[in-house]
């Protein structure tokens, strides 16, 4: 197994590094899923359909993932400290132009520039994984991911925000647009804050592992089977868990018949779980390896997925408001639990090329984000049947699970390469 050299000796800006680019990714990434919430008076005052809306959300997810390949390799070229300030300096200007929009047109193509955001989990990825011992990346890893919770920023801020502030705007010697409009606006303060913060606080001297290597060398880890299938698990980890931030406000308003906040309020406690607890997933993975960790997240989440494919009560079936919340919570407990795991295989099988393999992956997995809350939109057109957006997962899910032990099973009989064996002792 190859072996990252700067990666074996932990310097004392390592805790800044990891938290600085939590921070700064908590912040991002409320930046990059703020249409989940947002999109919802952006719909009503601009009369979208239900299709058009899914596509505003998805477009920001798309631009927010094509990037992280690329974005992960230059950071262990350049240092992630360069990055992530140009990253949070680039993402406030489309944050302005969004507050003062008023089309449809110009907000899905401001959602394309907005998206850049999402590639800061890749920059700090690889940004983390450099600074910090390999015995510790998973829980390293795991508390930076833990910077997921950003998606619930907006829903618990973004419905008071635009009750508080008045539609008129502020008139604070500059004017601030009022309504939806104000939330863009405060990030935009934010993200600036916050690149003088990562400027200021990391370490000049950065660490650069992929420094002196070719584009070429840094890619060759991407032609094995075991990254795309490290991939497919982090759709539905990552991705999945990306479409349901952005998916399930208006799923609670148009099924159980809740106002705006009191959707966005339970969508943040589907949020929560799902981000917070990425590090003990890091850590359960470094203590009992990602493999059986990840097998046991599928195993749940299939048995959590399959009651809420049933029809909720308000269209005759037997799932309640109660009983939809728990079972999305038990997925939300999973996904923040595999989200982990799946970038623990990452740094046990590939430790000097995390950039490249975990963008990849990344990538991937944001894919996912982008393809899901489309897909969940036509397969309710096709359907008629809300709930249809969870047969669309369960069936994601039964397909990486037999993948993963088809491959198990291979690699016990003796199937695959001699070469391949360690999958098991350090899965």
């Amino acid at each position: 197994m190859p072996s990252n050299p700067q990666s074996l000796k932990a310097e004392p800006g390592a805790r800044r590094v990891l938290a600085l680019s939590t921070i700064s990714f908590t912040l991002l990434f409320a930046v990059w899923l703020m249409f989940g919430v947002l999109g919802v008076p952006i719909k009503k005052e601009l009369g979208l359909t239900q299709v058009q809306f899914s596509w505003l959300a998805a477009i920001a997810i798309l631009s927010g993932s094509i990037w992280r390949l690329p974005l992960g390799m230059l950071t262990d070229r350049i240092g992630g400290r360069v990055l992530m300030t140009a990253l949070l300096v680039t993402t406030a200007i489309p944050c302005v132009l969004i507050a003062h929009a008023h089309s449809y047109g110009a907000l899905l193509a401001l959602a394309l520039w907005l998206g850049v955001a999402g590639n800061s989990f890749s920059v700090g990825v690889a940004w983390n994984a450099a600074w910090s011992t390999p015995e510790r990346q998973g829980l390293a890893l795991g508390t930076f991911g833990a910077g997921n919770v950003g998606a619930s920023v907006t829903k618990l801020i973004g419905p008071a925000l635009i009750a508080i502030v008045p539609a008129t705007g502020l008139d604070l010697g500059l004017h601030i647009p009022g309504g939806w409009r104000f939330v863009p606006m405060l990030y935009a303060a934010l993200l600036l804050l916050c690149s003088v913060a990562v400027l200021l606080l990391t370490p000049a001297q950065d660490r650069k592992p992929g420094r002196g290597r070719s584009f070429a060398s840094m890619m060759a880890p991407l032609s094995k089977a075991r990254v795309w299938r490290f991939g497919l698990y982090y759709v539905i980890v990552f991705g999945a868990y990306v479409a349901l931030s952005l998916w399930l406000p208006t799923y609670y308003q148009a099924v159980y018949h809740l106002p705006l906040s009191q959707a966005a309020l339970l969508t943040a406690a589907f949020i929560f779980p799902a981000s917070l607890l990425r590090p003990v997933g890091g850590w359960l993975s470094d203590r009992y390896g990602a493999r059986p960790v990840t097998t046991g997240v599928f195993i749940v989440m299939l048995l959590a997925c399959a009651p809420l494919c049933l029809a909720p009560a308000s269209n005759g079936g037997p799932i309640s408001l109660g009983a939809c919340l728990f079972f999305v919570e038990i997925v939300g407990i999973s996904m923040g639990i595999g989200k982990a795991s799946v970038y623990k295989y990452i740094s046990a099988y590939f430790p000097g090329d995390v950039g490249a393999v975990g963008g990849l992956v990344g990538s991937l997995g944001g894919l996912g984000g982008f393809f899901l809350p489309i897909g969940f939109a036509y397969c309710e057109r096709l359907s008629a049947r809300p709930e249809s957006c969870f047969w669309l997962l369960l069936g994601l899910v039964a397909v990486s699970s037999v993948w993963l032990v088809a491959v198990v099973t291979k690699l016990k009989r003796g199937v695959t390469p001699p070469a391949l064996g360690a999958e098991l002792s350090t899965q």
